[in-house]
């Protein structure tokens, strides 16, 4: 166990009440709550709204202290804090944030070291890609459409990095992009489960796309474990 203040390098410390101290000094961390994994209290959980706000600390480097909860078996401290129970919360000033677009927002005030601003005219990029994916996940009729419709919008995304890449703003991630990444993992994930679908080799620009993100360190850490991915989506696919 680390004591308050302390550096961890290159490691995540487990301490009670489901809290991990991620490797950035902890002194003066923010507070952030997280699901937790399927049965696995313990363990990062599969939410790509929580993961986002994972990656935007990490590639500002900005100290956290992570809460892990459970949301079949709320703690009580957290709905004190956050009565409506959702996930993700940040701590700012003393207050819980909710809401992953108002706390990468808030974060881009207080840490705007590396800039990750996405320029207006890209900041919608890719907005109806994961709508689209959980359709298609969820859908049980081969000819209703759903299929078609995610692809085509896997399509219009490679036809703007094709013009703009490799990432979405250029040759620098941003913001969008770090929205994205979460999406994109649990659509190749999931989608090859359950599915046994793969995105299209023609979308040669998305595929280098997919690569670049999931090469990334912040992503590699923050990320589910593909079985807990698996898990979190069966109860939608089954129901």
């Amino acid at each position: 166990m680390t004591e308050k203040g302390f550096c961890t390098i290159g490691q995540i410390v487990v301490v009670p009440s489901s809290t991990l101290f991620l490797p950035h000094c902890s002194q003066m961390a923010l507070e952030v709550a997280v699901k937790a994994a399927f049965g696995a209290p313990n363990i990062l959980g599969d939410c790509p709204f929580s993961q986002r706000v994972l990656l935007t600390l990490e590639e500002k480097k900005a100290p956290y202290k992570l809460h892990l909860i459970d949301l079949s078996n709320k703690p009580k401290w957290f709905l004190e804090v956050n009565p409506e129970g959702k996930v993700p919360v940040i701590q700012f000033d003393g207050k819980w944030v909710s809401d992953s677009d108002v706390i990468v927002g808030i974060l881009e005030e207080k840490f705007p070291q590396p800039p990750l601003n996405t320029p207006p005219e890209f900041a919608s990029v890719g907005s109806k890609i994961f709508g689209t994916f959980v359709s298609f996940l969820k859908s049980k009729d081969s000819n209703d459409g759903t299929e078609q419709a995610l692809v085509a919008e896997l399509t219009a995304l490679d036809e703007h990095l094709k013009a703009h890449g490799p990432y979405v703003a250029g040759e620098k991630v941003t913001a969008v992009d770090l929205s994205l990444a979460p999406k994109l993992y649990h659509l190749v994930v999931a989608l090859g489960h359950f599915k046994n679908w793969t995105i299209p080799e023609s979308l040669s620009h998305v595929h280098n796309y997919v690569k670049l993100l999931f090469s990334r360190e912040s992503l590699e850490k923050t990320k589910a474990a593909k079985e807990y991915v698996i898990a979190g989506w069966a109860p939608k696919v089954n129901a």
